[in-house]
C-alpha cells in the first residue's frame, strides 16, 4: 500500500534489529509498505544496494533503486559521474531513476561549479535513458529551477521538499512531481505543509529519506521505511482523508512516474 520513493538502505541503523536488515525489511511488511527505492550517492555504494535490492525483493516487496552522485561529494567524486559512466551503470532494470543530484549550497558554495555540471550530466543520461531524475536541492533553489529548465529536464522527483510553494510550483510546471520526507510533520514546516497543501494531488510523493528525518511521533529517533506511513498519515490529516488513501495515492504516482516513458 505505501510506497517509500527515497530511502538509503545501505545506510540504516540496525542497532534494535541486531544489525540484520532482514529486520528492518520485516518491518516494512509489517507496516504495508510494499515499495521503495533505495537510493545511491556515490558510485562506492552501487555493488551493496544492488545487492539490498536483489536479497530482499519479493512478491511483498517490490525494491528499486537509483544511480546517482549526490552535490555534497568532494569535487573528485563529482568529475566521476561522467555521462558515459551513468548511462553504462544505470541502464538496467533495477535502477529505476538518475540521481540523487543536484545542488546544495548549505553546505558549502567552494564545489558549486562542479556540483553544476555534475548536475547537467545527470540531467542528459536521465533523458538518454528515460529513466526519472531525483533531485537535491537546498538552498539552491534558483540554481536548481533554473538548470532543469535550460536542460529541458521534465521527468523526475523534487525529493525530500523543504521550500515554499511558489518554488514547488515552477518544479511542477516543468513536470516533476514534489516528494515530502518527515520534514512536513514538523511544527515548524509551516512553509513545507502550505506546499504539501497545494501540491496536486496526482503529482505528490512521500518518502522517508532514512536513516533521516524521522517524522512525528518519530522525530529525533533513527528513521527507516517503514515510517513511511507516518508522513502519510501527517498529509492525509491536512487533506481531511485516511492514510490509507494517500498510501494508495502516491504509490500509484510512483508508478506513473515510473511509466511515464515506458
Amino acid at each position: 500500500m505505501f510506497t517509500d520513493t527515497h530511502c538509503h538502505l545501505n545506510r540504516l541503523d540496525l542497532t534494535k534489529y541486531d544489525g540484520q536488515l532482514s529486520g528492518a525489511i520485516d518491518a516494512m511488511k509489517a507496516a504495508n509498505v510494499n515499495r521503495a527505492m533505495a537510493i545511491m550517492c556515490d558510485f562506492a555504494e552501487y555493488d551493496e544496494i544492488a545487492a539490498i535490492v536483489s536479497t530482499y525483493s519479493d512478491e511483498m516487496l517490490d525494491l528499486g533503486m537509483s544511480v546517482g552522485i549526490h552535490p555534497c561529494e568532494d569535487i573528485g567524486v563529482l568529475q566521476s559521474a561522467t555521462t558515459e559512466r551513468l548511462i553504462k551503470t544505470a541502464s538496467a532494470d533495477h535502477v529505476w531513476a538518475i540521481g540523487e543530484t543536484g545542488l546544495d549550497y548549505y553546505w558549502s558554495t567552494q564545489n558549486a561549479s562542479a556540483q553544476r555540471d555534475s548536475f547537467a550530466r545527470h540531467i542528459y543520461a536521465s533523458q538518454q535513458l528515460k529513466k526519472p531524475l531525483v533531485v537535491h536541492m537546498r538552498d539552491a533553489k534558483q540554481d536548481t529551477i533554473d538548470i532543469l529548465k535550460a536542460e529541458g529536464a521534465e521527468h523526475g522527483i523534487i525529493h525530500c521538499f523543504t521550500e515554499d510553494w511558489e518554488t514547488a510550483k515552477r518544479a511542477l510546471d516543468l513536470g516533476f512531481y514534489v516528494s515530502f520526507s518527515g520534514i512536513v510533520s514538523f511544527k515548524s514546516a509551516k512553509m513545507i505543509q502550505e506546499a504539501a497543501r497545494k501540491t496536486p494531488r496526482d503529482r505528490i510523493l512521500i518518502e522517508t529519506d532514512s536513516p533521516y528525518l524521522a517524522p512525528v511521533p518519530k522525530r529525533g529517533r533513527p528513521n527507516e521505511p517503514a515510517y513511511v506511513p507516518y508522513v502519510a498519515s501527517f498529509i492525509a490529516d491536512m487533506y481531511e482523508c485516511e492514510p490509507e488513501e494517500i498510501g494508495k495515492l502516491t504509490a500509484k504516482n510512483f508508478e506513473n512516474l515510473l511509466a511515464q516513458y515506458h
